[in-house]
């Protein structure tokens, strides 16, 4: 009856899967922040990457660097940045449409202000993936791969996002970067190459 009444309390708070009990064991495995804990540093950090990847802006950032720097691949770098863009549009329209509010649990500590109060799927997770997975294509390593789940996991500990938003995010992400690597990063590359003669 106890296990019933909590799936049937999951089920009110717009949480059908139960992922608010995963949010409070990651955070409750962090510890609470200013506790002394060499763990509730994960929390400092988290939040500097969420103020990094909002609304994409670090990721534009980071591609017009690139754009500037790396001559030879400018088209690549600006991918990046569209790569985002697009992935972020798309996060952003979906997440009008199916308007899954973000994790309110009494029990969740929300380690962030978020702009909206939408939840899926989520933005950060999208356009990080989407500019990682171009990254990591365009110098041909993997190292920048390691920032997808290092941003996903970041939502969690921050309590704005359930797994599933994360998870969703990341495959848009991967979706848009693979897209635009394939359509627009081409003639990026014949557009520039043809200023450049």
């Amino acid at each position: 009856m106890v296990a019933q009444d909590s799936q049937a309390a999951d089920r009110v708070a717009g949480d059908p899967l139960g992922e608010t009990r995963v949010l409070v064991a990651i955070q409750n495995a962090i510890g609470e922040p200013g506790s002394g804990s060499s763990l509730a540093s994960v929390q400092r950090i988290s939040r500097g990457m969420s103020h990094f990847g909002e609304h994409a802006l670090g990721w534009f950032a980071v591609s017009a660097t690139g754009a500037v720097v790396d001559k030879p691949r400018r088209a690549e770098w600006l991918g990046v940045g569209v790569s985002a863009f697009i992935a972020h549009a798309a996060s952003v329209i979906i997440k009008r449409i199916v308007r899954r509010p973000r994790p309110h649990d009494p029990a969740i500590r929300i380690g962030v202000g978020t702009p909206s109060k939408l939840s899926f799927p989520s933005s950060h997770a999208t356009s990080s993936t989407a500019a990682l997975v171009s990254m990591a294509d365009l110098s041909g390593k993997k190292v920048p791969l390691a920032g997808v789940p290092a941003m996903g996991f970041s939502r969690l500990v921050l309590g704005v996002h359930y797994p599933s938003d994360v998870i969703v995010g990341t495959l848009i992400g991967l979706t848009s970067s693979k897209a635009v690597q394939k359509t627009i990063v081409p003639r990026l590359k014949r557009r520039l190459s043809g200023r450049d003669a």
